[in-house]
């Protein structure tokens, strides 16, 4: 019998949309790249694939599910298969026409129980979560996947709404770019709520070429133990990923590890809104 697993490799990263940024000037002089597709872009994701290859579980930022700036790639579904991991999914949040489609999304080794889409709440639309579980029952394990909104009053409300979703389960990953440090009133609040822990540590990740800010985490639950904490030191993005080796204690049990197919598969979901 298979002996359940106690360890995950984890990593978060806000990819860009696949597009390098070398300094701020560049999101002007640069900006056409954001809306038309050039060949650095699939440079780029060979190159994170590659990246993401050794983890379990990878939290996505910034993909783009489709559209004329990608080539009309489905950014999530390509890193899965180049990456060779058996479980994916995305969703879109925010469209514009055909030119862009920003979304989150997770590629994962092992195979999800269940996976719910959520629109949160926010003035302006265009803000998910992805939440997974893994496993069934009170030893299940449950990620979530977010890209916090830029203004404050708005990821108050998006993160007392996704407390409300996970303060009841036992075991809990959310990975993502959050845009605020750990020490903000609104992410210490939310893991009190939540029942989660912040790593002390400022780990910085924004900018890329220079980072500054502590604004992309991994929270968990308190049973589990961080093994390693660290930023890649990469350049793929305007973002530096951030990865996490956690034990996960006892009182998790996860379906068993899956090595990588010839076929990927797109784990289904059901949508719920938070409006």
């Amino acid at each position: 019998m298979n002996e359940p697993r106690r360890q995950l490799r984890l990593l978060s990263y806000n990819i860009q949309a696949g597009t390098t940024t070398g300094n701020y000037r560049e999101y002007v002089t640069r900006s056409w790249r954001q809306v038309l597709p050039h060949n650095e872009r699939v440079a780029n994701l060979d190159a994170i694939a590659e990246l993401v290859a050794d983890y379990d579980i990878v939290a996505l930022q910034e993909v783009d599910c489709g559209s004329l700036r990608s080539g009309f790639l489905n950014q999530a579904k390509y890193l899965a298969t180049h990456a060779n991991f058996p479980f994916w999914n995305y969703q879109g949040n925010r469209k514009l026409g055909v030119i862009a489609h920003a979304g989150i999304g997770f590629l994962s080794r092992i195979k999800p129980s269940e996976v719910e889409e959520h629109r949160l709440p926010g003035a302006i639309p265009g803000r998910g979560a992805l939440v997974v579980r893994f496993g069934e029952g009170e030893h299940a394990l449950y990620l979530v996947v977010l890209h916090l909104a830029l203004g404050r009053r708005a990821r108050i409300q998006q993160l007392d709404y996704i407390a409300g979703l996970v303060r009841d389960y036992p075991n809990v990953v959310i990975m993502g770019d959050l845009n605020a440090s750990p020490s903000a009133w609104e992410i210490q609040s939310f893991c009190e709520k939540a029942g989660l822990v912040i790593p002390d540590d400022h780990l910085l990740t924004y900018p890329s070429w220079d980072p500054q800010r502590a604004i992309d985490h991994i929270l968990i639950s308190p049973e589990m133990d961080i093994h390693d904490l660290a930023v890649l030191p990469v350049n793929y993005s305007d973002h530096r990923p951030l990865q996490m080796t956690v034990q996960l204690g006892g009182r998790v049990d996860l379906p068993e590890h899956t090595e990588g197919h010839e076929h990927q598969h797109q784990a289904e979901k059901t949508s719920k809104s938070g409006r």
